[in-house]
Parts: structure tokens; C-alpha cells; sequence
């Protein structure tokens, strides 16, 4: 990065420089910060990854930062035992962070990425507008799904934030750390932190329906027991939104019914009649080189793709289906949205070469 951070070769532990590096990264951008044995201290800025000019990190700097984060969150963790760790920071005057302190080649290393002061709106993400319809149903089962660092969060709160100055209702959130701050308007908005609040996301999800929740937000699904009681929430009235590390919308039907047991018709069948929509994110460099654009892949649970998804033989593909569902339904597919940003220029060719073949 162009700016110098002084650096004494102290161990990191002075929380004035600790600080001081969060702030720089903040002004320029970034969307995350990076710690690591062997290289300067590193910031995200529009989706590459820049260093600071100032020394290598060495063992005990990174120790003395991870000690830090813990101990600010009264964690009692003995170093020498951590693999890996989720949590939340908050740095008076700069911001907040969801950290993963991690341990690589022996070594802990930090990432922490950086919480935007306010929960964007919908409009503000590029999302499409399917998604303030989607916020708006009364039940189901809603998937933003994407890889790591694509705005799959970012989404969430923001389709939360559009629900809260919209409509009466009682929001549980279930988030491993908790990111985005929502201040109660129309709606009252739990928001609960695993290892803090509650220990898994299953238990969690478990116990908010006992919680008397319109809305449930399971920060992710990871295994099928959780999935297993998304899909219970959705089937009982209740908006279930929660994400997967899935590419696209394809992927993301392959890898629920992956999680089930038995030949998947059942699954097939609860998908079917609890989904609402999908919505699949990519974040783009955007053709000017400042920050980046979403793509999106969007479907919706329209009559055909319930059909589809409970009997793929015989019926259209999902693919077809998005590509016919455009004007009527808000659906697409990336091919599609991603002709659409190159056409209003907003990518170059060759990033709409990378992620559609045009």
C-alpha cells in the first residue's frame, strides 16, 4: 500500500499501531486485512491484495495481535492449543471486524474482515430486485449462496434491514461471529453468536423456534442436521434465510440433496415445497477499477421448478427454466447478467470472458 506505517521491530503488541494499521486499511477500502508470518502486514483493496511497507511479520507479532482480539473478547484461550477461531472485534473510532485467527505452517495468522458502519440497502449492493420480494414472503426457505467473500452476508442483512423498516416481525439471526448491527425499527431483531450465545448453529436453530421468530437468518449450512431443521422452520410457516458455499444455483440443489440420507426423494420433495429462491453472488472487478460488481444467478420456486427439483426427468432443467423466468419472475442466469454489465460497460471483456465464455 502507498502509505508507510511506522514500525519500531517491537513485538506487535503496542494496540496504537495495532490500531493505526486497521485505520489506514479502512480509509483505502479494504475489505479485509491480513496477518501473516513472513510478509508485511496486507489489506484488500477492490479485490487485490496490497502490503503495507514496513517490516515482515515475525512469530510474536502475530501471537502478541491474535492474544489482542482474544483477550478484548475475554476469551481464555491458550495459544499453543488454537488451530482456528471466530470472532468479532470492534476498534473505537475505526470500525468493526470478523476475525479468523488461524495457525498455518505452526505459525497463527489473522484475517479480519472489515464490517461496513451500516447495514447497506438493498439498492445500494447491485442485488436483483427479486430479492426485496424475497425478503417480503411470509415463509420458506430463502439461499444467497456464493464463494467466500462475495457479499453472501452482506445480502442477508441488508434483505433483514429492508423486512425491519417495512413490516412488523420478530427476526432471529444466528451468526458465527455476528457482523452487521441491526437497531430495532419496525421489527424486533435476536441476533445470536455462536460460542457466546449459543453452541452450534443446529442448537440454535433448534431452540428459535421456541423463540416465537417470523424470521429465522442461519448465518450458514453446513451439515444435514442443520439443513434438516431449516428445512422443518420453512415447512412450519416461518422465513428461513441462511447461505452455502456453493457457485451457482445448479451446485446448490446438488449439494442439499448430497447432505440427505437414502435415494433423495424426500429431500427432493421438502426442497421443493419449502424453497422460495436462490440467489447465487459473484463480486467482478469492475471495468474503471474501482471496487467491484455483483453478478447474480436468481431462481425462483415458481410451479415449473418445484416440478423440476422434485422430478428432473421429464422436466425442463433449472437452467432453462431461469433463462425463460426473466421478465416474468426476476430470474437469470450469470450468462445473463453478466451480458447485461458488459453491455452497460461496467466489466471488460475479458472478465465477462472469465465467468460467462462471451
Amino acid at each position: 500500500m502507498a502509505d508507510d506505517a511506522p514500525y519500531s521491530g517491537t513485538p506487535f503488541v503496542a494496540e496504537g499501531y495495532f490500531h493505526q494499521l486497521l485505520s489506514k486499511a479502512v480509509a483505502a477500502g479494504a475489505s479485509d486485512v491480513h496477518l501473516k508470518v513472513g510478509q508485511p502486514p496486507g489489506a484488500r483493496v477492490g479485490g487485490t491484495l496490497a502490503f503495507f511497507r514496513v517490516d515482515r511479520l515475525r512469530p510474536v507479532d502475530t501471537e502478541a495481535a491474535a492474544l489482542h482480539v482474544l483477550r478484548r473478547r475475554h476469551l481464555d484461550i491458550e495459544l499453543d492449543d488454537l488451530k482456528e477461531h471466530d470472532l468479532p472485534y470492534e476498534a473505537p473510532g475505526i470500525g468493526r471486524f470478523r476475525v479468523n485467527v488461524y495457525r498455518q505452517r505452526g505459525s497463527l495468522a489473522i484475517v479480519m474482515r472489515v464490517i461496513p458502519p451500516r447495514v447497506p440497502k438493498l439498492e445500494e449492493l447491485g442485488v436483483p430486485a427479486a430479492c426485496r420480494a424475497l425478503a417480503m414472503k411470509d415463509r420458506g426457505l430463502v439461499l444467497c449462496v456464493g464463494a467466500a467473500g462475495n457479499g453472501k452476508s452482506t445480502t442477508l442483512a441488508a434483505m433483514i434491514d429492508h423486512m425491519n423498516h417495512a413490516t412488523h416481525r420478530h427476526v432471529v439471526t444466528i451468526e458465527d461471529p455476528i457482523e452487521y448491527l441491526h437497531e430495532d425499527d419496525l421489527c424486533s431483531i435476536s441476533q445470536r453468536e455462536i460460542g457466546s450465545d449459543t453452541q452450534s448453529f443446529a442448537s440454535a436453530l433448534r431452540a428459535a423456534l421456541r423463540q416465537d421468530p417470523d424470521v429465522v437468518q442461519v448465518g450458514e449450512i453446513r451439515d444435514a442436521e442443520t439443513m434438516d431443521i431449516a428445512l422443518q422452520a420453512a415447512e412450519t410457516g416461518h422465513l428461513v434465510l441462511s447461505t452455502l458455499h456453493t457457485p451457482d444455483v445448479g451446485r446448490t440443489v446438488n449439494r442439499i440433496l448430497a447432505l440427505a440420507e437414502g435415494d433423495g426423494t424426500e429431500i427432493r420433495e421438502r426442497l421443493a415445497g419449502a424453497l422460495q429462491g436462490i440467489i447465487a453472488q459473484r463480486l467482478l472487478p469492475r471495468a474503471d477499477g474501482q471496487g467491484r460488481v455483483l453478478a447474480a444467478e436468481v431462481l425462483i420456486g415458481t410451479g415449473s421448478v418445484r416440478e423440476s427439483i422434485k422430478r428432473p426427468e421429464g422436466n425442463p432443467p433449472l437452467k432453462e427454466l431461469m433463462e425463460q423466468g426473466g421478465s416474468l419472475y426476476g430470474m437469470q442466469t450469470f450468462e445473463m447478467h453478466v451480458k447485461e454489465l458488459l453491455r452497460d460497460g461496467l466489466i471488460d471483456r475479458e472478465v465477462g470472458r472469465a465467468n460467462a465464455g462471451f
